[in-house]
């Protein structure tokens, strides 16, 4: 199949979306404000697999090689580039239930204990046989009881004992969004609710079948749970929203734009937030971010900007967390404090939940201070 063909064989899953997407830009020009300082949050949701193997998967050993080596990048780049308020920069990493290894894990809360990313939940289903409610509850809770209880990691509020935690779903199926493929579980949204997730970090996901018509935006499922894919509909988040019923769902960016040309006429691409060698860095394509304009509806000074990457990935690693990631970020970060229109805050899955609940609750001033806001982590306690 040529490239073409395989374009417009996607075509009628993406129409919903699209079809949304004039309207979503429109918003986001029209609550842009000029001449106001943003507060910038960078979240960073790595889909991290250090068994990952081009072709296959890694042994234990292999495995372990390649943490230690993302380690030691992690904690130069950390070292190097600091936010606005002197904030390592880091992933939030979200290691996969079905891949847990003890000694994997160890490593993992050591980076934490180091500022250089929390760890939270990643999961691949769809196998036939096991891919039902029952099951995908027991993974879910022992996964999370797991990572607190052993390894001091996710989160917990003041007032509960249960454990926390951010999710992003493998194959990008989340909530059965694929067309049954990689996820048969129609009501994932009500156990992840019932398992303590506070936030979903998946979308975008376009040109996937699995991309809904809810773009740039912070919003609440609004349809029924019980059934697949209730986040096609939603309910913006925005100053004087109570906490979420159900996962808080934080997208990234989704905006296109036109690097050629073929025939005079523009060319569309895609900037879905990734972090990868074949979608280099710009200041231009950190406006795209902001024009993404993803807000706590009421408050526009707070700009939310969820990327994405796979640090396992060899051939991206220097652009997710490696070289070329310490140069961009550090230029970001330089530019923001140079012209005054903006301040960079490095945040994880987490804390960026924390200050957009502060948010809501009309809280005021920078967003430093509402880092632990409710959620507060297990490690720390």
């Amino acid at each position: 199949m040529t490239q073409r063909a395989s374009i417009l064989s996607k075509l009628p899953t993406n129409l919903p979306w699209i079809a949304r997407y004039p309207f979503s830009r429109m918003r986001s020009y029209l609550e842009m404000t000029a001449f106001e300082k943003k507060q910038v949050v960078i979240t960073i949701a790595d889909h991290f697999e250090p068994a990952w193997k081009k072709g296959g998967f890694l042994d234990k050993k292999g495995q372990i090689e390649q943490l230690r080596k993302f380690h030691a990048m992690a904690r130069e780049t950390g070292n190097s580039v600091y936010d606005a308020d002197g904030t390592k920069f880091r992933h939030t990493n979200f290691y996969p239930a079905e891949q847990y290894d003890p000694d994997v894990l160890d490593i993992m809360a050591e980076m934490q204990a180091e500022g250089l990313g929390e760890t939270e939940v990643h999961l691949h289903h769809g196998d036939p046989g096991t891919d039902n409610s029952e099951y995908l509850r027991n993974v879910l809770s022992e996964f999370r009881d797991t990572l607190a209880e052993r390894h001091g990691l996710l989160s917990r509020t003041d007032h509960s004992p249960e454990p926390k935690y951010a999710f992003v779903h493998g194959n990008l199926a989340l909530g059965n969004s694929c067309n049954g493929q990689h996820c048969g579980v129609d009501n994932e949204f009500e156990i992840l609710r019932d398992t303590g997730c506070y936030m979903d970090m998946t979308l975008p996901s376009a040109p996937d079948a699995s991309q809904v018509p809810m773009l740039n935006m912070l919003y609440e499922a609004t349809g029924d749970l019980s059934r697949s894919i209730p986040h096609r509909v939603g309910k913006r988040f925005e100053v004087g929203s109570s906490i979420p019923n159900s996962p808080l769902i934080m997208t990234g960016p989704l905006v296109f734009y036109f690097p050629k040309r073929f025939g005079g006429l523009p060319l569309p691409r895609l900037d879905d937030g990734v972090l990868a060698a074949n979608q280099p860095y710009s200041m231009s394509r950190f406006d795209r971010w902001m024009s993404a304009n993803v807000t706590v509806a009421g408050r526009s000074d707070v700009i939310f900007v969820k990327l994405y990457c796979h640090g396992f990935f060899d051939f991206d690693q220097s652009h997710s967390i490696g070289e070329e990631a310490a140069r961009f970020f550090g230029e970001v970060v330089e530019c923001g404090a140079k012209t005054g229109k903006f301040s960079v805050h490095f945040a994880s899955a987490r804390e960026a939940y924390n200050i957009a609940m502060a948010i809501s609750e009309n809280r005021k001033g920078g967003v430093d201070q509402y880092r632990n806001y409710l959620l507060k982590p297990i490690m720390s306690s």
